[in-house]
């Protein structure tokens, strides 16, 4: 039975990819500060799992609680996530995502770990001049989250080289699909919008809805990081979209509902989009989720939103008053 340590396990994507490997007879443990993830996203699987609560920016007491613990993977799921409040919270984010990564690869430079697959953001690539954006394609980070984002993948490319970590590194592409973060800050497009359509409230439409997004549904995400753990490759980066771009305009169509529209926000592209080839050639993955089909697997689950915050034009004004001063 091959033993794995998940950092926050007990978030949107970590608590589905918990219940996956659980079911592939993995022995799992989890690690998560319940700062944003939620104990509830795993009553299906705590059971057979070790969880254990812990802030991973704190090495001494991480260090403490695995000392006796042996992996033979990781998957580096834990950070800070919005990027709204990372204007105001620069120091919050360095400390979660660069300093808690740099801590993580210390406790796994003591073992003889297989592989460590980093969660990476498509953030890093900022303003693309190419589309679909290749893994190659400059990298030009534009806000704090992107920027330690980035720091911390950096930072599992440069343990691989030199203390000989095996690493791929994913670079996720607008994530959606049960259980992603409700909490209390301004945060995920749909998120916000379920809220609304569960309140019959309009959209709150950034810009003129006219921007598109490579959304991935979570299912495809679990698939490439079992794929990226299960194969033979390593040091390698990928990025992991949906093989396709959609207008914000046409998410809420899907959804359902009225919409008004607010200032467009700077330090945001018009358009995401993930070249997939190389992933799709090398770990043979490919996305199974439309647009269509995932919205609708959402929405059939729309009840898990009931207690997610109700944005309107006014509160997400003051939640990015700071974003349009410092990013304008």
């Amino acid at each position: 039975m091959k033993k794995i340590l998940i950092t926050g396990g007990a978030g949107f994507v970590g608590s589905h990819l918990v219940d996956r490997l659980v079911k592939d007879k993995f022995k799992v443990t989890v690690i998560d500060n319940l700062s944003s993830g939620n104990i509830n996203n795993l009553s299906k699987s705590f059971k057979k799992i070790d969880f254990i609560k812990i802030d991973i920016s704190n090495y001494k007491k991480l260090d403490k609680s695995l000392k006796n613990k042996k992996f033979d993977y990781c998957v580096h799921l834990a950070a800070l996530a919005d990027i709204v409040p990372s204007i105001n919270y620069p120091e919050d984010y360095f400390k979660a995502n660069v300093e808690g990564t740099f801590n993580i690869l210390n406790i796994l430079k003591k073992q003889k770990i297989s592989k460590i697959v980093y969660a990476a953001s498509s953030s890093c690539y900022g303003f693309p001049n190419k589309f679909p954006t290749d893994e190659n394609c400059m990298l030009n980070p534009q806000y704090p989250y992107a920027l330690t984002k980035r720091l911390g993948e950096e930072l599992v490319e440069h343990w691989g080289h030199i203390y000989k970590i095996p690493f791929i590194s994913l670079r996720f592409f607008n994530i959606y699909g049960p259980r992603s973060r409700t909490s209390g800050t301004y945060g995920a497009v749909l998120g916000v919008f379920l809220a609304q359509k569960l309140a019959k409230k309009p959209f709150t439409v950034v810009g003129n809805g006219k921007q598109t997004r490579d959304f991935t549904y979570v299912d495809d995400i679990i698939e490439a990081i079992c794929s990226a753990l299960k194969s033979n490759v390593e040091n390698q980066i990928f990025n992991v979209g949906s093989g396709n771009t959609y207008s914000i305009n046409y998410l809420t169509k899907l959804i359902g509902g009225k919409k008004i529209y607010i200032p467009k926000r700077p330090g945001e592209p018009d358009c995401t989009y993930a070249d997939i080839s190389k992933i799709k050639k090398i770990l043979k993955w490919k996305p199974k989720f439309s647009l269509e089909k995932g919205i609708s697997e959402v929405i059939n689950n729309i009840s898990y939103w009931k207690d997610a915050p109700l944005w309107s034009p006014k509160t997400i004004k003051l939640a990015t008053k700071d974003w349009f001063k410092y990013l304008s």
